[in-house]
């Protein structure tokens, strides 16, 4: 076996918080990738430690294993799903989309003891290059939808690093299914939106996961600094919470000149080197 797997990270434009309770998200890949090679060899393993741990809770046969990657740790565009989705990907080759997410789900909750839903890897195996995709957690369905044009995005680090394992946010049932009804509506809302109803809509999710207690007043701090910017029409907190990535929606290029605007990407691309 000689493979190599490529893997993009992904943003999530609005429905955050909502995959584990049968919500809806509008998610979409970007061009910023993990890459992971696998070579067999005879006996043993190298490679880094949770790699290799990894690679074992699938019984892969011994090799090394390499990766690199572009898609910063703790920022909230899901790193450890994309390395999860490689690994899967490496050991049994392309298979259906719902199946490897799955898979890398449960390496995600069992080896990484990540609390997760299935939004990142479902962005990142549905993932179509100038798309976004649209998903129903309560019935699977998948959509994607060509991505406007008019929808500029750019990604400011909060310079606060998150560990998802590690995080505990107000899980009153009751408050939370008041975000997820909310959310929902916002990203039906938000489906095919003029840019400055989109803005409005990311506005209106950071307050709602302010309240959920997913935020820090740092981060609240900066997305507030960040929306009255001009240019800016929107402006939330990204991921599972507590620093990472703001996702800014941007009325033109030039607005935060020092930022790039975000790049769409395709899904995951399995390669056979020998």
């Amino acid at each position: 076996m000689h493979r190599r797997v490529s893997v993009p990270a992904r943003v999530n434009i609005i429905g955050e918080h909502t995959d584990y309770a049968e919500g809806l998200a509008l998610p979409f890949a970007i061009n910023r990738y993990l890459i992971l090679t696998i070579k067999s060899r005879e006996i043993g393993y190298s490679g880094d430690d949770t790699v290799i741990a990894l690679w074992q809770a699938v019984d892969g046969p011994p090799a090394d294993l390499t990766v690199s990657s572009e898609i910063a740790q703790g920022k909230g565009m899901s790193s450890s799903a994309a390395l999860c989705l490689a690994i899967v990907l490496g050991k049994y080759g392309n298979m259906e989309p719902l199946d490897a997410c799955k898979k890398a789900q449960s390496l995600e909750h069992e080896v990484l003891k990540t609390p997760c839903g299935l939004l990142d890897q479902m962005a990142i195996m549905y993932a179509k290059r100038q798309h976004y995709t649209v998903i129903d957690f309560s019935t699977m369905a998948v959509e994607c939808l060509d991505l406007p044009t008019n929808w500029m995005f750019k990604l400011v680090d909060s310079n606060i690093d998150r560990k998802l394992s590690e995080m505990n946010y107000n899980s009153d049932n009751d408050f939370l299914m008041q975000h997820v009804v909310t959310e929902n509506r916002r990203v039906k809302q938000a489906i095919g939106a003029k840019p400055e109803t989109l803005g409005k809509l990311l506005n209106q999710s950071h307050n709602s996961l302010k309240q959920l207690g997913v935020s820090t007043p740092e981060v609240d701090r900066l997305v507030e600094n960040l929306q009255q910017t001009d240019g800016v029409l929107g402006a939330r907190m990204m991921g599972g919470g507590f620093g990472g990535m703001i996702l800014v929606l941007v009325d033109n290029e030039a607005v935060l000149p020092n930022y790039s605007l975000v790049v769409s990407s395709r899904a995951p691309l399995l390669e056979e080197l020998g």
